[in-house]
């Protein structure tokens, strides 16, 4: 059987990224990616404001390796939220802090978040910075502090497969966060490594935000925990306005229309770029069905 840890692997392999983008209409990428340029995104995006659904968009893109490309993606990232407001759509941004120069200068990296929330802050507009792999969780946390002691529409991603997850939850009371399961492969000295471990941490870190006042990004397609927390919200009190749900574009749309019809905050995370391959991949090792999605596409004509 084809293994998580296998597609784990082909998410970093240069060789056959670059073989990759032959194959992505086939591998079905085309259904999971709004497209490659802004306006392609903000049709998409409009698309699903009509279902009654809101948005985050990231420009797909990581590891950049010189202040140049760093400063490239800080600027797509100021005209993707310039293009939210010219369009009016109901819409988020989310990015990586190594798209915008984490690894090759910090003080770069700070400028540039600098520079995109205060456009944010202009439009009204609300900056999510992903969470990347554990080598650059401290350095995220880190900028993340500094960032909100000028801003507070800025927030991050916790993911629960992470020892440490609780902790670093409880330092960020009172800030908007996402909270995953986690989709990097890592150590067992770091991470927890069986599924069920996950998954009750996973819902003992939602549990932990909402009992602090503290609004959550419930980000999971899992419908199990999406019920529990329905449930939960109720049995304590949480109003819907301190929680959304949010799923990825192209999986389970019937549900996310259902959570929405439901009254609740239903945000799709809608990428869009040419450098889709390791989202693709790490996508593909998250769930054996999206395996099987992609090689339909794979032997489809």
């Amino acid at each position: 059987m084809i293994t998580r840890n296998f597609f784990l692997f082909l998410s970093q392999n240069k060789f056959v990224k670059t073989k990759a983008t032959k194959w992505g209409p086939k591998l079905g990428a085309k259904s999971v990616i709004a497209g490659e340029t802004i306006d392609e995104a903000m049709k998409t995006v409009s698309k699903l404001n009509e279902r009654g659904l809101t948005c985050t968009v990231d420009h797909l893109g990581e590891f950049v390796y010189n202040r140049e490309e760093a400063i490239e993606s800080a600027e797509y990232c100021v005209r993707t939220l310039e293009a939210i407001a010219e369009t009016g759509v109901d819409c988020n941004l989310s990015l990586k802090l190594t798209q915008l120069g984490l690894d090759v200068d910090r003080n770069l990296c700070r400028d540039n978040m600098m520079r995109i929330l205060e456009t944010a802050e202009k439009h009204g507009n609300f900056v999510r910075i992903d969470m990347e792999d554990y080598s650059h969780l401290d350095a995220t946390l880190e900028l993340l502090h500094e960032l909100r002691r000028r801003f507070d529409n800025v927030g991050t991603a916790i993911q629960a497969y992470l020892y440490r997850a609780d902790k670093d939850l409880r330092e960020l009371k009172g800030t908007n966060i996402r909270l995953i399961k986690g989709a990097y492969k890592e150590s067992p000295e770091v991470a927890y490594q069986k599924q069920a471990e996950v998954d009750r941490n996973y819902f003992n870190i939602i549990k932990t935000h909402l009992l602090n006042g503290s609004y959550a990004a419930i980000a999971t397609h899992d419908h199990q925990i999406i019920d529990q927390v329905k449930a939960f919200a109720k049995e304590n009190g949480i109003s819907k306005d301190q929680f959304e749900f949010q799923m990825l574009y192209g999986f389970r749309s019937e549900l996310q229309n259902e959570i929405a019809k439901e009254g609740y905050k239903m945000r799709v995370y809608v990428p869009f770029g040419e450098d889709w391959y390791g989202y693709f991949m790490r996508r593909l090792a998250e769930r054996p069905q999206n395996v099987t999605f992609a090689i339909k596409g794979l032997l489809s004509k």
